[in-house]
């Protein structure tokens, strides 16, 4: 009886059950199976340790072939755009790694348009995806667009410098900007507290629209609801980048050795390394991705669409051989055409009358 009575109710769970439970495990082998790509834009002025904050965020030296120009060969430099891409797996998840680099940005003593460039390879990128969008390999797509810009401000001014405002108001509209207060150990705590609200008012006053993080939802758990306050607060992040380990309290941690101290990577009292790294790597990178797609992409598509259909309807109104005119206005020569062919139509039908009254009197 024990056993008959265990076989239905299993019997019975077994009915209730369908399986649609199990999807996001399909989810996930499949995007794990699949991998994941991600493509960093770094910008600013040279000195501002841009690439070797990249080297400590993902634990990799993407710039060991690099050439270091001097004083002199950077005169001349342009903004170039030059791309890193390294394959990274960490507990079998795969991650394809673009870094955008653009040296020679702010280094001129002229540097108007100098976010042309970038912002030129930002529509690039669009373009191209839209194209394969558009194609028959659909399921092959490459995604190259770029889902992020670390854009680096220097520590020494007062607040946003002229071409800051200048390039994340070019760039705003195209992609997620998330800027950084470079070279953070150059400032004592309660300096880097002024000149981050200084920044965020500048930001607010000059209507540029940075990246913003996603609302929590109500279901989210206490700890996250934190995190994501925390990271709201920081922003700007103030970032120091080392790729040397140095001995602090008996233990081996990246940092600065100077003659006064040791200033720590990941110790979130003398920076906002780790904060930045939870966020970009660990909490949002996804959320980069999806507004990268769904909005800033989705208003070049747009845009693309409705000059296209512009086009088109330009061109078959160029071809049309017969011109359309407005009912409403006639012009003169309409009019006078319309007037000739009603009086011909008159001399026919007399015409006409005549030749019939011949015949009659013929018959006679």
């Amino acid at each position: 009886m024990v056993r008959q009575k265990t076989r239905r109710s299993f019997r019975k769970k077994e009915k209730q059950y369908v399986g649609f439970a199990t999807l996001p495990n399909q989810v996930h082998r499949k995007s794990v199976k699949k991998g994941f790509d991600f493509t960093l834009m770094v910008a600013g002025e040279s000195g501002m340790g841009k690439s070797t904050l990249v080297n400590s965020l993902f634990l990799t030296d993407l710039y060991k072939d690099r050439k270091l120009l001097n004083a002199e060969e950077r005169i001349n430099q342009t903004v170039e755009i030059i791309k890193h891409t390294v394959d990274i797996e960490e507990k079998g998840v795969k991650l394809k790694l673009t870094i955008v680099d653009t040296p020679g940005f702010g280094d001129a003593v002229n540097n108007n348009e100098c976010w042309k460039p970038i912002t030129d390879y930002i529509d690039q990128q669009f373009e191209q995806y839209f194209r394969d969008e558009s194609g028959l390999n659909r399921k092959n797509i490459q995604d190259n667009r770029v889902h992020c810009c670390l854009y680096f401000i220097p520590p020494f001014g007062h607040g946003l410098r002229p071409v800051d405002v200048e390039f994340m108001k070019a760039l705003h509209e195209k992609v997620n900007i998330i800027p950084l207060i470079a070279k953070a150990d150059c400032l004592t705590p309660n300096e880097i507290k002024k000149l981050k609200d200084r920044i965020r008012e500048e930001i607010d006053k000059f209507g540029i629209k940075v990246y913003q993080f996603p609302e929590c939802d109500s279901d989210e758990d206490e700890e996250f609801k934190q995190l994501d306050k925390e990271l709201k607060e920081c922003t700007p992040f103030a970032v120091i980048g080392s790729n040397t380990v140095v001995e602090a309290r008996g233990q081996r941690v990246r940092g600065r050795l100077y003659p006064w101290g040791i200033v720590e990577v990941e110790n979130q009292s003398h920076c906002d390394f780790v904060k930045l790294r939870n966020m970009l790597i660990r909490s949002h990178m996804h959320d980069l991705k999806d507004v990268t797609c769904d909005v800033h992409y989705e208003n070049y598509r747009a845009q693309c669409i409705q000059e296209m259909t512009s086009k088109l309807a330009q061109d078959n109104r160029m071809e049309s051989p017969i011109p359309i005119l407005p009912l409403s206005t006639p012009d003169v020569e309409t009019e006078k055409l319309i007037k000739m062919k009603d009086e011909e139509l008159k001399r026919m039908q007399e015409m006409l009358n005549k030749m019939q009254q011949q015949m009659h009197e013929k018959d006679q």
